[in-house]
């Protein structure tokens, strides 16, 4: 084979950033440590300590593992082992998650847009009580200092029962693991789960004055917003 065979059967090789080296020393740390589900990883500052590294890149690195299934993040309680992870296939699936990212979020749009504007056209008053409802939950989560993704799933979920159409619910059903991977994502960035709920809220106005366009418009602005993620900028 000449050097151009070569060079053309050679893809190049993907350069390992800093949080997915953290995500894999982590992985190890739960290996060598004998952690199981449900025990705690010690507190943030202490770990970035323990593997030299910057409190931005473990806690970029921590949002990786929560997102994969590795690790779960309890308000009030830390981050706990969820499911023990195989330290060498962390890399492989934190660039899977990063992969399919884009497409998640323009199906997200395609779907929620056109969600949004049927629940401003068909929503009943029960309708409005339960998204009134998500919202103040996740209200009240954000201002214990949660990042509200119960609330924020409970708010999607009220807005597509609103719509009502079948069809368009069983899509959103199809996907739901996937978008959990965003709104985790999304909602450990700094000072996101303020803006999600002023999203949430502008989408729940528009529904509740039956304006279809403004709903449709407010959805579409909350999904470009919520899809600013550091994953991505990094790529």
């Amino acid at each position: 084979m000449g050097d151009k065979g070569i060079a053309a059967s050679m893809a190049p090789l993907a350069r390992t950033r800093l949080y997915e080296q953290v995500a894999e020393q982590i992985s190890r740390w739960i290996q060598e440590h004998g952690l199981r589900p449900g025990d705690r990883l010690p507190p943030e500052r202490e770990l970035a300590a323990r593997l030299g590294v910057s409190r931005a890149t473990l806690s970029q690195a921590l949002v990786a593992l929560e997102v994969i299934g590795a690790v779960a993040v309890r308000h009030g309680d830390g981050t706990v082992v969820a499911e023990p992870p195989a330290a060498a296939r962390i890399v492989e699936a934190v660039r899977a998650h990063a992969g399919r990212l884009p497409e998640i979020i323009e199906t997200r749009d395609a779907l929620e847009t056109k969600i949004a504007e049927l629940a401003a056209r068909r929503r009943t008053e029960a309708d409005l009580a339960r998204i009134d409802d998500a919202l103040h939950v996740m209200e009240a989560d954000v201002d214990a200092g949660g990042r509200g993704v119960e609330g924020d799933e409970l708010f999607h979920a009220a807005v597509t029962a609103a719509a009502h159409s079948l069809l368009l619910s069983r899509l959103m059903g199809e996907i739901a693991d996937l978008i959990r991977e965003t709104r985790i994502e999304s909602l450990s960035q700094p000072d996101r789960p303020r803006s999600s709920l002023a999203g949430h809220r502008a989408i729940a106005e528009a529904i509740r004055a039956g304006d279809p366009e403004a709903a449709a418009r407010a959805m579409h602005a909350h999904v470009e917003m919520v899809s600013d993620v550091a994953v991505l900028r990094a790529r």
